[in-house]
């Protein structure tokens, strides 16, 4: 029996090391040819429940959990991991209740403290998550993934002072996502005559909304040098207030980028901004050219040009697609849609929605539906009811130019952008396109918690869910607002 139990312990680690790279099916599999053998193997339950989670099975991980309190009734992981699924699951009495009886059977337990709060954020009840946080924090005051999302929720509040000082401790949790550059970090000295190194640290939508930092920084003086991937070169390029864009993996100075002074990612910069002028640089602007140094005594900020954009598409590509696509409207109002996010992000569970919520607007006499999807999601126009109804675009779009100006030129051409919380919403917003985001109960820190409009673009209008997983009525919003336009 020993032989047999130390066998099992060494398969048991041996997938789970897989599991770890990536390997999930694979994963999977060792499990199951484990509780094939030892059926009543908690331990092996738990990562089972763990595979399917990580699969977006959230339905089979509860079920395995389940099976190992059945088994094992004090097992303080099983319960969080229970509570876990039922929370995407969107069974939040439940969860909290598995939370409740992890922390019992262990009071200091870290994990069921930082999902319960992430749990009532994510339902709404921020203060209520917030407090979790607070508590989690005297078992763990230093713990980066705790201070990280305080600063989240901090900023969702606009508490910025507090929000930016906590949300820096991202940084211990991904050490590594600077780039391997000799120059100092900036921490807001004067930018004027230096020339800065920026990047991107998340996602193409964060790196088009935050692109707006290489602007702030030109018009106090600076000289701006952008890294990003190469698939973003040419979309990055034609951005306001970007000197140079460089490929990652080509050095920064073999390009010819001259001396940096400073090196910050684009969402630092916002950060060190707001500390140093109070500003937010959500208002796209030159700043006043009579007011002396940014951040000096007496210095005030002016907006943007509220009609402004400060991404360009390309004159040739926006003409070739409007022939490609965009026959004569005959008034049609021309609408693009966006329904899915990346699928991979941890909250896209609270952020897309099915493309089948957009039915109230195919009814609209006088609107013409064009799908901006890419990517996962595509495969719902098949499957909706009105799917034979949208305009569906090429599969080859954005493969030969590069990604999103394909994209970007086919916005130009239409009246409207529908769109839940994705890239193709910042990217339509900073062409200057009017855009109605829908988001859900609990957004982006980006979005704040009320109001429809938005500081970061002047063209956006919101459209907040009331509760979270119920989409119907922000949809019959969204067509009632869509039809007074037309």
């Amino acid at each position: 029996m020993a032989r047999i139990m130390s066998n099992l312990q060494i398969a048991l680690q041996q997938a789970w090391a897989a599991h770890q790279a990536g390997n999930v099916a694979a994963a999977e599999s060792v499990y199951r040819q484990i509780l094939a053998q030892q059926p009543r193997h908690a331990a092996t339950l738990v990562y089972l429940g763990l595979a399917h989670f990580d699969q977006r099975r959230f339905a089979e991980a509860a079920q395995a959990y389940r099976e190992a309190i059945e088994i094992q009734p004090d097992f303080p992981i099983a319960w969080n991991n229970l509570g876990n699924a039922f929370r995407m699951l969107g069974q939040l009495s439940e969860a909290d209740d598995c939370f409740t009886r992890a922390l019992q059977q262990k009071p200091d337990y870290l994990s069921p403290m930082k999902n319960r709060g992430t749990l009532w954020i994510w339902s709404g009840e921020v203060d209520r998550g917030l407090a979790s946080y607070q508590d989690a924090m005297r078992i763990a005051p230093n713990d980066p993934e705790l201070h990280r999302n305080l600063g989240v929720i901090y900023l969702l509040q606009q508490r910025y002072a507090e929000g930016w000082a906590e949300y820096r401790w991202r940084w211990s949790l991904n050490p590594g996502g600077r780039p391997r550059h000799p120059s100092p970090i900036w921490e807001g000295q004067d930018p004027n005559g230096k020339t800065f190194l920026l990047y991107p640290e998340q996602g193409i939508g964060d790196a088009i909304h935050f692109a707006r930092a290489a602007h702030t920084l030109k018009q106090a003086g600076a000289r701006t040098v952008l890294q990003c991937a190469p698939k973003l070169v040419p979309l990055m390029s034609s951005i306001t207030g970007i000197d140079m864009v460089i490929p990652e993996g080509i050095s920064v100075e073999e390009f010819g980028s001259g001396k940096i002074d400073y090196q910050a990612s684009l969402i630092d910069v916002i950060d060190r901004w707001y500390g140093r002028t109070g500003m937010l640089a959500t208002e796209f602007a030159p700043l006043s050219q009579a007011a002396g140094p940014p951040g000096a005594a007496g210095q005030s900020a002016s907006s943007f040009d509220a009609t402004s954009a400060y991404l360009r598409a390309s004159d040739t590509l926006v003409d070739y697609w409007r022939r490609a696509l965009f026959p004569p409207s005959g008034g049609h109002k021309r609408v693009g849609i966006c329904w899915q996010g990346n699928s991979q992000f941890h909250a896209d569970i609270y952020r897309s929605v099915p493309l089948e919520s957009f039915a109230p607007l195919s009814k609209i006499d006088g609107v013409s539906l064009y799908s901006l999807q890419h990517g996962h999601g595509r495969e719902q126009l098949d499957a909706c009811s009105f799917g034979k109804s949208i305009i569906r675009l090429p599969d080859s779009i954005d493969q030969s130019s590069g990604a999103f100006l394909d994209t970007a030129a086919i916005i130009r051409n239409l009246d409207l952008v529908i769109t839940v919380d994705t890239s193709t919403g910042h990217l339509a917003a900073a062409l200057g396109k009017p855009v109605w985001v829908v988001l859900g109960t609990v957004p982006d820190w980006r979005w704040t918690l009320e109001g429809d409009t938005s500081a970061w673009y002047p063209t956006v209008r919101l459209f907040r869910q009331q509760k979270m997983g119920q989409w119907d009525e922000v949809f019959q919003r969204l067509a009632a607002a869509l039809g007074s336009v037309l």
